[in-house]
């Protein structure tokens, strides 16, 4: 019996049950009231999510893995047209000034589809086939419904509506952080990592002063900076101290990952390709590097993920991105302002970590 699914699908049917599916507010500001899944989807949705939670936990007792996810995946779908559904019959009976809000109970709901989709998936094995049609489904089923303007009744997509541009700049902004803070990295922390499998010693001192930047904490550090680069004319906001330091946090995974990547070969392979007559220069990069690459790479995943959340937080030293929004959001206790920066973040995260995912299958 799979457990896992078990629970998940009693938190799904709890949430529908006991949490507010939708929330609707007199306006974008004030606190709104909770709408149980019935009222504001009306019966046929919330038959199909009560039969598909049921058949999810069904499928815990002898179902294949495939099956759970294809479910999860479904349920998941049926939560975001339930919610679309939901905010359009709320809104067309409201004031032009009142917002309709995802509730507590449709993130519990959303959530604990989504982490069913991830435990089928694990369950299953068999490489990146299962993950990638899973989320090709969901991705093709939200971009359809959102074409088709099912969204738009939704607070969030009202607010995504009025800032189309500026989210495009923010977005794309965003993704200059994280690329131009990751690239630096592994230009410099390959280098350091493959110094410390060489020298020990050198490690000993080279990782300490690593962990050491790790323990300051983000907006510590964007502090830090703006003396210095200020002396240099580089300004102490903006850009460059962002992408600065998103580059001082991303060494140490690069350095790490190399270095433990280096130390994983075993030695009998350098030695014969040593006895072939191989120079150093080339063990290094025919021997070494090659079999060192999937180590590299889960490094490397672990610092996009990362440098994607912390460039969040360098919208507050004037870096833009998607953190303008979240902290506007803040600012205005607007939750949904939140949610429109926050929830591209977590997406550009788990598509960037799909990727190199991928790229790790491909490397083996």
């Amino acid at each position: 019996m799979n457990r896992v699914a078990l629970s998940l699908a009693g938190a799904g049917a709890a949430a529908c049950l006991g949490l507010g599916f939708l929330s609707l507010a007199p306006n974008r500001l004030l606190s709104g009231r909770a709408v149980a899944l019935w009222d504001a989807a009306g019966p046929a949705p919330t038959a199909a999510i009560v039969v598909l939670l049921a058949l999810l936990a069904a499928s815990a007792f002898a179902a294949p893995s495939r099956v759970q996810v294809g479910l999860a995946t479904a349920l998941l779908l049926a939560a975001f047209a339930a919610a679309g559904a939901g905010a359009r019959d709320l809104a067309g009976g409201a004031s032009g000034l009142a917002r309709v809000a995802l509730g507590a109970g449709f993130w519990v709901l959303a959530g604990a589809a989504a982490l069913a989709v991830v435990d089928g998936v694990q369950r299953a094995g068999g490489g990146l086939g299962a993950p990638l049609a899973a989320a090709a489904a969901v991705v093709a089923g939200l971009a359809a419904m959102a074409a088709a303007g099912w969204f738009d009744a939704l607070s969030l997509m009202r607010e995504y509506h009025t800032r189309e541009a500026a989210f495009a700049a923010a977005l794309g902004r965003h993704i200059v952080l994280v690329a131009g803070s990751v690239g630096p990295a592994l230009l410099i922390g390959v280098p350091l990592g493959l110094a410390a499998a060489r020298r020990p010693r050198l490690g000993g001192t080279i990782f300490p002063a690593l962990n050491l930047l790790q323990t300051i904490p983000s907006l510590a550090l964007f502090g830090l900076l703006i003396a210095p680069l200020t002396a240099l004319g580089l300004g102490g906001i903006g850009l460059a101290p962002a992408l600065i330091a998103l580059t001082l946090y991303a060494l140490l995974p690069v350095a790490r990952s190399t270095a433990a990547g280096i130390a994983a070969i075993d030695p009998a392979v350098t030695d014969a390709a040593r006895g072939m007559g191989m120079t150093a220069r080339q063990i290094l990069w025919r021997v070494e590097v090659p079999l060192a690459v999937p180590v590299l790479i889960a490094g490397l995943r672990i610092v996009t993920v990362q440098a994607i959340g912390l460039a969040v937080v360098a919208a507050l030293i004037g870096a833009g991105g998607l953190g303008s929004f979240v902290f506007e959001g803040l600012g205005q206790n607007a939750a949904d302002l939140v949610l429109l920066g926050a929830l591209p973040a977590i997406g550009l995260a788990l598509a960037a970590d799909l990727a190199l995912q991928g790229v790790a299958e491909l490397a083996r």
